[in-house]
């Protein structure tokens, strides 16, 4: 492209006129402009400009100062913009777009709402949601880095003082921490403006904090607040959230046994048309975000993906706030799967990236950019449903999806290219005798073998790609008691605790049974049936109903699963694998039970939950659930 000049000003401006100083809207958009074609003398003639379309070029950065003082909308998407900062200089703006910006995230949307006092609408939404939720953020900040100032000073001499006080910018932004990963761009950058207000006012604006440093904690004498959020705003809710109730008897948790779950929100982020009184739209699905901080010791996932009815929400756990919603009109989504890839810039730097894959009724997996908010690849493999997804532990790229069509297809997504498109080819078709609901690739060899829980029993399937068969029939079936009798009984949970114990749900009433991989296969011989090995039975619910979906955290030795009565069931099997001794005849009753509270606590008339899918973080500190009544419920763990 040309350097700007005047005559083309001319051309896209208006009104129409001899005189850049009149022209008050100006189109500047599809001239593969760059960020150095911006002339800043020449655009600084347009004194009068109040609308300028800049979309669809290639800017990396707009200009510190474009001299356009009464500029009120501004359209800047699909470019390639990775700062928001330079926005300042446009204090009067009161629309912005910024969508089809691949390098721009969650964080500069709030930053975007200090820095334009005057914005009403952004990507052509209202933006005082996003207004709330940075607000929101912004106080809490200002709390801890008034409580982080009095720590940091108590702890020095009035002369160390005058002169510490240059450090501390440095040492709030390095230890003031609050909100989800993806948000940590956001806070560190208001830390810093907030630390430097403070130590130019000399402390004197630093108040008692309203609330103690670090996660907020109920103690014996106070019940913990239980947010209502719908959609994403962020509203105060019921007090009478009930501390988490143990079971009564020799199992049940005290202070110095057992972490204290605390009930922090519950949600309805999925409703039709946002309406508190929907309590009919069915949850399916949830899976935690990888831990952005790989290789950092602790690092781990607050944010959840949840999927039901039309659509697919990105939770932050500690703060309620839904990040991010994606919607499909007509659409009913059954579940969700995360992965992160390494992709190749524009300027060829290389950089992870989280993908959500969705997928449900309509038989299509969807590969979600979840910052950017839009689908970048869509995957037709299956003519029904999707019930289950999920991708390999050990490629990244490779994706298992599991339709009533009675099928089982591994995919290759690929990686994106520069337009963050998916171009997904075919490896394998894995054919089942019934619908499969659950898959679990066998976690001492994920290359070799995948496990499915289906309507029909649990199946096992040889997926390993230097085979020649490119459609595979199920190689072996596995049986949970004595006798063929047994064969063909419904598995609708399945998850591997360790690399060899794995926990099945739906073999016989009322019971999770814990059984070995290693011994189980060991003795099958060349049999196409075969009984697993048992290690021990786990008491459950005696429900007669289906599809509880199981999860484990394997890094705690946890199993988890919910029932029809609003309770989640915690189990510590890591006593259970240690003992060599053969299984008791009776069951391990539950450690902890987590009782759903009262209807009244969450502002709505609820006369019967029923939690069908439960997941907790890797290091265990939050917990969701999902319910048949439209609410997603978020615990934390508390101190023993």
């Amino acid at each position: 492209m040309a350097p700007l000049s005047t005559r083309l000003l001319f051309q896209r401006g208006r009104p129409k006129s001899d005189r850049l100083g009149k022209i008050r809207s100006l189109d500047l958009s599809g001239l593969n402009l760059l960020s150095e074609d911006l002339d800043l003398n020449l655009l600084g003639r347009l004194k009068q400009l109040q609308e300028l379309d800049l979309s669809d070029n290639q800017l990396e950065t707009l200009p510190a100062d474009l001299g356009l003082p009464h500029l009120h909308v501004l359209h800047c998407a699909n470019n390639q913009l990775s700062d928001v900062t330079p926005l300042c200089q446009f204090p009067q703006l009161e629309e912005l777009s910024l969508e089809g910006n691949p390098f721009l995230t969650v964080s500069d949307s709030l930053k975007i709402t200090f820095l334009l006092p005057e914005l009403r609408k952004f990507n052509g939404k209202d933006v005082s949601t996003t207004r709330s939720k940075a607000e929101n953020l912004n106080r809490e900040l200002t709390t801890r880095v008034a409580t982080h100032w009095r720590k940091f000073m108590a702890a020095l001499s009035p002369e160390e003082q005058a002169k510490a006080q240059a450090n501390f910018v440095k040492s709030a932004v390095r230890n003031v921490r609050y909100g989800p990963v993806s948000l940590s761009e956001f806070t560190q950058w208001r830390v810093r403006m907030i630390s430097e207000e403070l130590v130019a006012s000399g402390g004197t604006h630093a108040r008692e904090a309203d609330m103690p440093e670090g996660p907020h904690k109920a103690t014996a004498t106070q019940e913990p607040r239980v947010r209502m959020i719908s959609e994403e705003l962020v509203a105060s809710g019921g007090t009478h959230a009930r501390e988490a109730d143990m079971p009564e008897g020799p199992h049940k948790a005290t202070a110095t046994q057992e972490p204290r779950l605390e009930p922090l929100h519950f949600l309805q982020c999925h409703s039709k048309n946002n309406s508190p009184s929907d309590l009919r739209t069915q949850l399916w699905a949830c899976a935690f975000e990888p831990a952005w901080d790989e290789g950092q010791a602790g690092a781990t996932s607050q944010t959840v993906a949840t999927c039901g009815g039309e659509a697919v929400c990105v939770i932050d756990c500690q703060t309620g706030i839904v990040l991010h919603k994606y919607k499909v009109p007509g659409e009913e989504f059954f579940s969700v799967a995360w992965t992160t890839l390494t992709v190749v810039t524009q300027t060829g730097h290389k950089k992870r990236w989280n993908v959500l894959a969705a997928a449900g009724l309509r038989g299509l997996v969807r590969l979600l950019h979840v910052q950017a908010g839009f689908c970048c690849g869509l995957i037709r493999g299956h003519k029904k449903a999707i019930a289950t997804l999920c991708f390999s532990p050990t490629h990244e790229t490779h994706l298992f999806t599991a339709s009533y069509d009675k099928r089982i297809i591994l995919w290759d997504i690929g990686t994106p290219n520069q337009d963050y498109e998916f171009q997904a080819s075919h490896l394998l078709t894995l054919d089942t005798t019934s619908t499969p609901l659950r898959l679990c690739p066998v976690a001492p060899c994920p290359d070799t073998y995948l496990l499915a829980g289906c309507e029909g029993g649990c199946c096992c399937w040889d997926v390993r790609l230097d085979q020649p068969q490119k459609r595979r029939v199920c190689e072996v079936e596995f049986v949970f008691s004595e006798g063929s009798e047994a064969s063909g009984q419904r598995v609708d949970g399945l998850a591997f605790v360790n690399e060899d114990v794995v926990a099945s749900k739906g073999s016989s009433l009322g019971t999770i049974c814990l059984w070995s991989w290693s011994q189980t296969w060991q003795g099958r011989g060349s049999q196409p049936t075969v009984a697993v090995v048992v290690l021990a039975r786990l008491q459950w619910s005696p429900t007669i109903l289906a599809y509880f979906s199981l999860s484990t955290c394997p890094d705690k030795g946890l199993v988890l699963c919910g029932d029809e009565q609003g309770s989640v069931w915690i189990y510590d099997v890591r006593p259970l694998l240690a003992q060599r001794s053969p299984p008791q005849a009776a069951p391990q009753a539950p450690t902890q039970i987590l009782k759903w509270p009262q209807p009244q606590a969450l502002g709505q008339t609820v006369t019967k939950t029923m939690v069908n899918t439960v997941v907790a973080n890797p290091t265990f500190t939050y917990l969701t659930a999902l319910t048949d009544s439209n609410i997603v419920a978020i615990w934390r763990r508390g101190e023993p």
